[in-house]
């Protein structure tokens, strides 16, 4: 930083697992190893001792590590902004674990192992939550008891916003660049998790997730929108309990419930091969995403473009095209031929004539952490 350039990049894979997974790349050196990696702790100094190394490292020693970028998906109202840590960052991290079980312990897992492992080096914190502090409260606000938000915080908060920020701005920039209109534009980010967001200028006015990441679309293990009913009859009909209700709703609903398959790659190869089950549940996706397009062009009077992105938004032809059917009364026109292409950089997928555009935009969450982290120390 300042330049962006990517000197080394990877991932860790199947942490406490068998047949766990180290890739790493730098310049033309490009590694997969099988480690035993049996915690989060073992993974980063694994990643340190790669970066290091004599040969295919990038890095003399832990020291040439001046900030640690850490993406927390849950900042509640405590954080609006990116912030470094502290004790206390940390502690009200820890308070918002019930809102976010399944991501915020391990986030904050990953600062501390980052402070043992890089002592020297500050630490930074980029929330999921902070990009949708611009909500109006109309939008926020359940229609519970108003004492559920005044004395407990209980509200819409939204998530993926370090995605939805990066490629709303790009987008925004793109349009520009071409000369036509940025105001009004919805971003859906679909990957595992999925979210769907109402951006007018520039300013996030509405969200698909709300006080945890469950809720809104469908996704690959979470169910999204449920009528509330479907819980107290599988508690108080059924016999389950509310933690196994909890648990199936997060863990075995989404597309894995709809067809055994969380993996979109796996339910769109199936439906082509003639499995009802899998291509029913694409066409339930992709309903699901149509239904909040049009509630979002109504909240904003109007829509100037329509953004895919993430692993799914990015990837997926099918989803695309059965999220945009019958929508040319709102301007919407995809060009089939520019949908099937693969490419990773941003593009139209609509005609050259079309009134509305519908774009690709490729996500980059780590460019963005290290650019709001290199921001704050700076």
């Amino acid at each position: 930083m300042p330049e962006e350039k990517v000197a080394a990049s990877g991932l860790v894979e199947r942490i406490g697992l068998k047949g766990s997974l180290l890739h790493y790349k730098a310049g033309e050196t490009k590694l997969t190893k099988e480690i035993d990696i049996p915690n989060h702790e073992t993974g980063l100094k694994k990643i340190t001792s790669f970066l290091m190394d004599k040969e295919v490292g990038v890095l003399e020693d832990e020291k040439h590590i001046q900030v640690v970028g850490h993406r927390v998906v849950h900042g509640g109202k405590s954080f609006s902004k990116t912030v470094e840590v502290t004790k206390d960052v940390k502690e009200k991290i820890r308070n918002l674990f019930p809102l976010a079980p399944l991501h915020n312990p391990h986030n904050l897992l990953g600062i501390e192992v980052a402070e043992s492992v890089f002592p020297e080096a500050k630490q930074v914190v980029v929330f999921d939550t902070a990009y949708f502090q611009t909500m109006p409260q109309k939008a926020y606000q359940y229609a519970i008891p108003k004492k559920f938000l005044e004395d407990h915080d209980v509200r819409a908060y939204g998530f993926h916003g370090t995605s939805h920020k990066y490629v709303s701005e790009k987008a925004i920039e793109y349009l520009k660049e071409k000369g036509l209109p940025s105001e009004k534009i919805i971003s859906v980010h679909l990957g595992n998790g999925c979210s769907i967001t109402a951006i007018k200028n520039g300013k996030a006015i509405d969200h698909s997730l709300g006080m945890g990441p469950a809720n809104g679309l469908i996704m690959g293990t979470r169910a999204g929108d449920i009528d509330q009913s479907v819980i107290f009859y599988l508690i108080d009909k059924l016999g389950y309990t509310a933690k196994e209700v909890n648990n199936i709703l997060l863990k075995e609903s989404g597309m894995l419930g709809l067809t055994g398959y969380s993996d979109m790659r796996d339910i769109e190869e199936r439906s082509a091969e003639g499995d009802e089950n899998c291509r029913l549940a694409l066409y339930i996706n992709g309903y699901r995403i149509k239904k909040y397009i049009g509630s979002y062009v109504a909240a904003m009077n109007g829509v100037d473009a329509i953004i895919f992105t993430a692993g799914i938004g990015e990837n997926s032809s099918v989803i695309r095209k059965i999220a945009l059917e019958d929508m040319e009364y709102l301007g919407l026109h995809l060009d089939h031929r520019k949908n099937d292409i693969r490419a990773n950089t941003i593009r139209p997928i609509n005609p050259p004539e079309a009134e509305k555009q519908i774009l690709i935009v490729p996500t980059n969450e780590e460019l963005e952490i290290a650019k709001q982290s290199y921001t704050l120390v700076s």
